[in-house]
């Protein structure tokens, strides 16, 4: 029982931790590299951008009023332990927005968006794996979707596009295309925070000589085979599907020995984002 206290206690410091350093490095990417130059973000923190340029008014403070009725809407919705974390997490981005004002880095449009973009989709990326959010676009999105019937990502597309027109008709459309490409930066840089560097790719294989691929793939390669059982649709006979997961690294030297096996071997490749247990994650952890 000590045990899983301690364990359970040490998780949570954890997830403090890290829904801390990850709005203060959004903000860092906010005040060093984007809002000097003019370049947004998309969802409320783009509006609170152009909100605190058009009045003068403190960008920190707008973040946390933008964004609190989404936590109410997501209170209900989504449950208050997601809440709490969130709201935590924007007040944190918040305090460190106002601490890092006129924190300039360079001048250079490109180099802002891009590193702008790599930062920033870092600390949201942080945030997001630790149970939290940044932003409540994504909250209202979910509601809507539900209500309306178009997809999240419709939705969010859809209110962006309006924030970037705003941003186009008070910055410039050059600094508009900027901040499009800042977003499409952030938003891979998330995917790649999310899913991690290691992500692995699940194969399907179908051979008439699937013993022989499967030994092969289980002794010299030292993988993990699975034999699964299925039946031809169009011949109506019984199939062996071998499935395995495997590293990004190790997927040629796969293709290369079912090759010299068997050339006519069906193989299916999917990627993994994530993958537990057994000698999979141990495996891809050491490439």
């Amino acid at each position: 029982m000590l045990k899983i206290g301690c364990a359970e206690v040490l998780s949570k410091l954890r997830k403090i931790i890290f829904l801390t350093l990850g709005p203060a490095i959004a903000a860092f990417a906010l005040e060093g590299f984007l809002v000097p130059n003019n370049i947004i973000d998309g969802g409320i923190v783009g509006i609170s951008i152009i909100t605190s340029y058009l009045t003068k008014f403190n960008l920190g403070t707008l973040i946390l009023i933008l964004n609190i009725p989404f936590m109410f809407l997501a209170f209900n919705k989504i449950g208050k332990k997601f809440v709490f974390q969130s709201f935590y997490a924007i007040f944190i981005l918040a305090v460190a927005t106002n601490a890092l004002h006129a924190f300039k880095i360079t001048d250079d449009l490109l180099l802002s968006t891009v590193f702008g973009g790599i930062i920033l989709g870092t600390g949201v990326g942080i945030v997001l794996k630790n149970e939290g959010s940044l932003d409540g676009t994504e909250i209202m999105s979910l509601v809507l979707s539900k209500k309306f019937g178009y997809s999240v990502g419709e939705i969010i597309m859809a209110f962006n596009i309006f924030i970037y027109s705003a941003a186009g008709l008070v910055f410039g459309w050059e600094r508009a295309m900027y901040s499009i490409l800042t977003y499409v930066i952030a938003y891979r840089v998330i995917d790649t925070v999310l899913e991690g560097l290691n992500s692995a790719k699940s194969i399907r294989i179908i051979s008439e000589h699937y013993a022989e691929i499967g030994k092969e793939l289980l002794e010299n390669l030292e993988i993990g085979v699975t034999y699964l059982k299925g039946t031809g649709a169009y011949s109506g006979t019984e199939k062996t599907v071998i499935y395995c997961v495997v590293s990004r690294l190790e997927l040629t030297k796969i293709k290369e020995i079912i090759k010299q096996i068997d050339p006519n071997a069906f193989i299916s490749v999917v990627d993994v984002h994530e993958a537990y247990g057994g000698r999979t994650k141990k495996r891809i952890d050491k490439i």
